[in-house]
């Protein structure tokens, strides 16, 4: 690519909120708004000191700049990663078997949004000339990095079909994994869901909602104003709980939900559970162009099936009533499955620079895409609509 500058920077501020958001599009205005993507997720992450040394996730987003205007042409989140924590495509086992046999795996790059399983844009490219020469520049680019810094390798996780495309072309290895979304096709109502149901899966979800619903349990949608500082205090327990007791330590921290709710208030929906005057369980999504992103639930009381509640059903509501495309909700679930959410396959491409690894990796990954997209065809026979509705 000729006329361009490519760099690293090591933080967000060095790049800037209107240059970033021109290649990232605007909340309301943008027709493929992320909100992982927005300056204000991003650098609330950074600012809150969520991300840095001391969490192995140290900002290194890779630029590409007009070398006469300087102008913003196309950037990739990127981190310097010490460990593997913190991103849902898992690779210990490749940096186990490494240093085994006498390398060093880390420090790696990783080209993705810190904590967050949600697929989205990763070679960002302004419109303004040829996002494609872009995207490639890019992918090349992040070779180079790691060739000249002695990184061991290059992942771009969660990345869309766009970005895996070039990278495919730069030969990084492709892998595949599965989620579950919830898919609208445009549905007037929950009930016209429950209608493209077998009648006893429509029969087991309707009793399911009663039940999680007993005890004099309400729920309660809040975004924009409704997120004061004291509902981030009472979401942040719940928080803190489930974090403490999934992986130990929670990736985030207090200071980083006042920030989004600074900066992002209108692209986030907690869905709260009430009872007695007191919330006792919450779940926080972001609102994206054309669908809504599950992250993190938690709760102080245990209630039967309102984390289903919390988490799936209310998404599926507020989706259908908003006119949301897709509910993404987070890695991993089978138990998604009964609940109206269908498999879908993810993709990410890694870079590696040793070859006895990558050959290695390479063989690893033939077979796993194979099972991935396996277990997609079993699971997609086995979902709670009627036989006679196309659902893909």
């Amino acid at each position: 690519m000729t006329n361009a500058v490519l760099s690293l920077r090591d933080s967000l501020r060095d790049i800037g909120e209107v240059a970033w958001s021109r290649l990232t599009g605007a909340a309301g205005e943008d027709a493929t708004y992320n909100p992982f993507l927005s300056y204000g997720y991003l650098s609330a992450l950074e600012e809150s000191g969520c991300v840095g040394e001391s969490s192995g996730w140290v900002p290194k987003h890779f630029v590409v700049q007009d070398e006469e205007t300087g102008t913003l042409l196309g950037a990739a989140p990127a981190y310097l990663k010490s460990n593997s924590q913190g991103e849902y495509v898992f690779d210990h086992g490749w940096a186990d078997a490494f240093e085994r046999a006498g390398g060093r795996y880390y420090p790696k790059l990783q080209v993705s949004v810190p904590f967050t399983p949600a697929t989205g844009p990763r070679l960002l490219a302004t419109r303004d000339t040829d996002p494609d020469t872009i995207r490639r520049a890019l992918a090349a680019g992040l070779k180079s990095v790691a060739v000249r810094n002695a990184l061991s390798s290059v992942h771009v996780t969660f990345a869309q079909e766009r970005d895996i495309d070039a990278l495919a072309n730069e030969d990084y290895l492709l892998r595949t994994d599965q989620q579950f979304h919830f898919v609208n096709p445009g549905y007037a109502s929950y009930e016209d869901f429950l209608g493209q149901l077998r009648s006893s899966k429509r029969k087991a979800l309707k009793r399911e909602r009663r039940d999680a619903l007993e005890n004099g349990i309400e729920i309660d949608w809040l975004t924009g104003r409704d997120l004061t500082e004291e509902i981030w205090d009472q979401f942040f327990v719940f928080y803190m709980d489930t974090g403490r007791r999934k992986w130990g330590r929670p990736y985030l921290n207090r200071t980083f939900f006042s920030l989004i709710g600074e900066r992002m208030a209108n692209d986030i929906l907690l869905v709260m559970a009430r009872r007695n005057g007191r919330y006792i369980a919450g779940a926080i999504n972001f609102i994206g162009s054309d669908r809504l992103f599950g992250r993190h639930w938690g709760c102080v009381e245990d209630q039967p099936f309102l984390h289903f509640e919390v988490c799936y059903h209310q998404a599926i509501d507020f989706a259908i009533e908003r006119k949301l495309a897709v509910v993404e909700a987070g890695a991993q679930g089978e138990h998604k499955l009964a609940r109206g959410y269908i498999p879908v396959t993810t993709h990410s491409a890694h870079f590696v620079a040793h070859p006895g690894l990558r050959r290695a990796i390479a063989d690893y990954l033939a077979h796993e895409r194979r099972d991935v997209a396996d277990v997609g065809a079993y699971l997609s026979e086995h979902t709670p609509f009627r036989k006679t509705e196309e659902h893909s």
